[in-house]
């Protein structure tokens, strides 16, 4: 089968003039670690200025205050940690009754590395129904399985090339020489949506395939990522099917960085200016 190229931007999540915090989704963000709060409030940014309606962080214990001072709009959630700063293995049985609560789930940002974010990280691929969006060290922790498990539910990856070489177990130079034919390939023997970033970021299915065009050098700074794992958490909320909820926010991400650029300047761009420029991208796409 052919596959399709898609180059128009999905229709916008409608928004209705009676509507209410619950009509704009709940998403669950499972982030951070010690010394990586930071990546835990950037995707709670990118989420609630992506739109979602209600935002839960659920992080490490030892750093609900830090996340929670850095933004009062979300709502965190504290989870046992490990003696690193880490998510213990018994934070999954937190989660157990907080996965029942949100329309969105999404894990990765700055959790570390360790068998139990893994055990946690499998647990939710493999059993939870919920759409699930993976990135940073979620990606990590599934590219350390002998084979990706079955999916409970619908999925997207989100690496840049480095986490894609040790998925698909090449490197970085082979995944740079093949970047469409390797993520489109990925997405349908697994059955998710693959947004592998870059410069030309690539969003696929298996069966439709987008290229971002949106996006500039000075994007290419720690946290950027998270920023764009909340976004896309954010329109899976509103109601956007995963591929479309990976090509808008691909674009709406790289657009916001456009405009941080024009005033900024790229080398002067940082992660935490994204979310500052999300209105004025919405505001371009919503104009059109």
């Amino acid at each position: 089968m052919a596959l399709e190229r898609v180059t128009e931007l999905p229709e916008l999540p409608a928004r209705k003039t009676d509507s209410h915090k619950g009509s704009f989704g709940r998403v669950l963000l499972i982030a951070g670690s010690r010394g990586m709060s930071g990546a835990a409030c950037l995707s709670g940014m990118g989420a609630l200025r992506g739109g979602a309606g209600l935002v839960f962080v659920a992080v490490p214990s030892g750093i609900v205050s830090i996340v929670a001072g850095r933004e009062p709009s979300y709502l965190n959630i504290p989870l046992p940690e490990d003696e690193a700063g880490r998510l213990h293995a018994s934070a999954t049985e937190t989660l157990q009754d907080e996965v029942t609560k949100p329309d969105v789930i999404a894990i990765g940002p700055g959790c570390g590395q360790s068998q139990a974010v893994t055990d946690i990280v499998t647990w939710l691929y493999r059993d939870i129904d919920k759409p699930l969006v993976v990135d940073a060290d979620g990606l990590n922790a599934l590219s350390t399985l002998d084979t990706l498990p079955p999916a409970a539910g619908p999925r997207i990856l989100t690496p840049h090339p480095g986490e894609f070489a040790r998925l698909t177990r090449t490197d970085i130079k082979t995944v740079q020489q093949a970047r469409e034919e390797m993520a489109t390939e990925f997405a349908a023997a697994h059955g998710c949506v693959v947004l592998l970033k870059g410069a030309g970021t690539i969003i696929t299915d298996g069966h439709r395939v987008a290229v971002n065009s949106t996006g500039n050098s000075g994007m290419a700074t720690g946290g950027s990522g998270d920023v764009l794992t909340g976004l896309i958490a954010a329109l899976l909320a509103q109601g956007l099917p995963v591929f479309e909820a990976a090509q808008l926010a691909a674009h709406l991400h790289g657009l916001a960085g456009d405009l941080a650029a024009a005033e900024l300047s790229e080398p002067g761009l940082i992660a935490s200016d994204l979310p500052r420029y999300l209105p004025a991208a919405w505001l371009r796409v919503l104009a059109k």
